[in-house]
This record gives structure tokens, sequence and C-alpha cells, in this order.
């Protein structure tokens, strides 16, 4: 329905640009064909309607640059006006001429010009119907008031039906961009939702492994190792168990080692931080800094991951929105709870203000599944500090 419509507009758009020049051609013609005036006479009306026509052609069709101008356009108006009025005085049969008049008022005049254009160009008609202005006569004056009164609320009748049919379509529009819009931001959204979800599954999943590998085969393996060394001088076969035990503990060992997130596969959580501050400098140009605070100590691996991930995300948006010239992040550890707040000095938001991103949204749910808190605060050219606070799981709970 849309798109028929669209086709619609774009016909009419096209007969539009054309009407002006069809009914000063056939306003010509039947001029020719009909008047009884003196050749002289003839040649000067036609010579006056190519005129209007090269009027036209330079203001219209080779210069569609000055279409949104007031100015110009006012003067083009104007020029239209000369034309016809000359011609609809001059012979009533130029009076289909009227049409361009139309046309022209509600397609480049704004506002109130249009009106006035339409009224202007509506009493230009009504004289050339009546043949001309009237004689001092009240009942010739009475008449034509009349008639200039009936053409000009029929003109402006019509041109405020076409402006409010014409502003509906504007809105009808935008309606459908919006809907479009919205349906293209939902796509993302759940796009990205998915890409949340599949990476918390991995998360949970690499988490849940690693625990398996530790609470049996590590388990197992330290529990024969213990048993094996009881005797100080075992037989040949006993030593060799032995090996092999503490071989495949080692391997078990290495196993749960490389469950963890990349980033934190060689290092422990501020060096990961650094690194990924320092990859994040070298992409953007912009400094970023990272400081420790507390006595820093091994954490449940998926707090380390959900602080690492904030961070990530929290340069990330620096990187998309802020247009910062440096950023700081600080590791806080304390007693019961470790923070990490990362600050910068871009062009800050409103916090309140909805936002089209999911980053805010992803970082408050994966610091909430371990029972903490996002703080954001921000405001316009005051820079932005993201605040994730969690309980400090020590990393034994793990095992």
């Amino acid at each position: 329905m849309t798109d028929r419509l669209d086709v619609w507009e774009r016909r009419l758009h096209v007969a539009g640009q054309a009407i002006p020049y069809f009914v000063l051609v056939l306003s010509t013609a039947s001029y020719l064909v009909v008047a009884a005036e003196p050749w002289p006479v003839r040649w000067t009306n036609l010579g006056i309607a190519v005129a209007a026509v090269l009027w036209m052609l330079w203001w219209v069709e080779l210069h569609p640059r000055w279409h949104d101008r007031t100015g110009p356009m006012v003067v083009f108006f104007l020029g239209v006006l000369v034309f016809y009025g000359v011609l609809g005085l001059r012979h009533p049969m130029f009076g289909f001429y009227s049409f361009a008049g139309y046309i022209y008022a509600t397609g480049f005049l704004p506002g109130r010009w249009k009106l006035a254009g339409v009224t202007a160009t509506a009493v230009l008609a009504a004289t050339s119907m009546h043949g001309g202005l009237p004689v001092p006569e009240p009942a010739a004056i009475g008449l034509y008031a009349v008639m200039v009164l009936i053409v000009v609320a029929v003109a402006c009748t019509f041109t405020l039906f076409g402006h409010y049919t014409h502003e509906q379509s504007l809105r009808r529009k935008e309606m459908v961009a919006e809907m479009a819009a919205m349906i293209e931001e939902n796509a993302g959204l759940h796009a990205q939702l998915l890409i949340q979800a599949r990476e918390a599954g991995v998360l949970d999943e690499r988490q849940r492994l690693a625990r398996e590998i530790h609470d049996t085969l590590a388990q197992g393996f330290t529990g024969i190792i213990t048993q094996l060394q009881v005797d100080e001088d075992p037989p040949r076969h006993v030593e060799t168990a032995l090996r092999l035990a503490r071989e495949n503990l080692a391997e078990a060992r290495r196993s749960v080692h490389a469950l963890r997130p990349p980033a934190l596969e060689d290092s422990n959580l501020p060096d990961a931080l650094s690194e990924v501050a320092a990859g994040w400098t070298d992409q953007t140009g912009v400094p970023a800094s990272v400081a420790t605070t507390g006595a820093a100590r091994p954490l449940h691996p998926e707090v380390e991951v959900a602080l690492l991930r904030a961070a990530q995300e929290a340069l990330s948006n620096v990187a998309k929105h802020a247009a910062a010239s440096r950023v700081g992040l600080t590791l806080s550890y304390m007693e019961d709870v470790v923070t990490l707040d990362v600050r910068d000095d871009g062009a800050g938001f409103d916090p309140g203000t909805a936002t089209d991103g999911f980053g805010l949204v992803g970082m408050r749910q994966r610091v909430s599944r371990l029972a903490g808190a996002l703080v954001v605060e921000s405001e316009p050219g005051g820079g932005t500090a993201v605040s994730a606070s969690v309980p400090a799981i020590p990393a034994e709970v793990a095992r």
C-alpha cells in the first residue's frame, strides 16, 4: 500500500512539473486559432508566451538548487504573475495559465506565502475571466467582486486541502521510517542479546568443565599420588604409577588453566587489564592508565572475567562516543568487594536519556549475575565515570 502511494506521489510530482508548460502551450495554441486579432497583436502575445516559457525553464529546470531558497522563488513567482497578468488581460483565452500560478505557489512558496500567492493568482484569474477590470459602475463592480471572492475562496480551499494532505503524507512517511528504524534497532538488540547469551553460555560451560576436571581428575590424581608416596622405597611399578599420576595431574591442571578466558590465561587480573588498556591505546591513540589499590589477590574466575569484560566494554564506549583525550582505570581490592572504575574526560552524556546501544545494559547484566552493581556518572561536557563493584569471591571457592 505504501509503495503504491509513493508511485502515485511521484506521478503527481511529474504531472505538476509538466502542467504549467502544458496549459501555457494550450492557451497559446487556442488563442492563435480562435482570436480574431491582427497578426502584429498575435505575434506580440506569442512572444510574451515564449518569454514566459523561458522564464520557467530558467528558474525551475535549469536551477533546481534554487527551489529551497525563499528569495529566488519569490522573485520567480512574481515573474510568473506578471506574465500571467499581462497575457490574461490581453486575452481571456490565456486564463488557463492560472494553473501555473497555483502550482508554483503551493510548490515553491513557504508558509503563508502559499496562500498569498494563490490569492494573487485567483484575483488575476477572476479578472481575466471577467474580461479585464470592471467599468466604474456599481453593478459591474459588484459582479466583479463576487467573481473574485468565489474564485479566491475555491482556490484557497483546494490549496489548504492539498497542504494538509501533503502534511499527512509526510507524517505517514516519517511513521514508516520510524517503524523501520525500530525494527532494525530491535533486530540489532536481538543479535546483541544472542551474542551476550552465547558468550555467557560459553563462559559458564568453560567454568563448569574446569570445576569438573578440578573436582574429579585433579583431585583423584592428587589422592593417588598421596597414597603412592606412603612407601619410602616403592617398587619400580609403583614409581612408574607415581610418575604417570604426577604427569596427568599436571595435564589436568593445564586443562583447568586453559579454560580461563584468553586475556587471563597467562596473567592475573591487574596485568590483564594493563594488557587490554595498552592494546586499546595502540588502536585509538588515546592514553589509558591502569592503577591498582589494595592487596591484589586471585579471585573467582567469573569475578575476574566480569571485571575484564566490563573494562573492555567501557573502553569500547569511550572510543565510539566520548572523544576523550585520556582514560584512567582503577582496580580496587577491598576486604569483601573489588571495584573497577573507568573514567574519561570526553564529551559525556545524560545518563537519564535512552540510548540505542546495548553496552551498558550488557555490563549491568554481567555484574548483576554476581550480585554486584554498576554505577554510571556523567553529564554533557563533563566526562564519564563507570564503576563496577562485585563481591571479592576468592579463587579457592572455585576449587
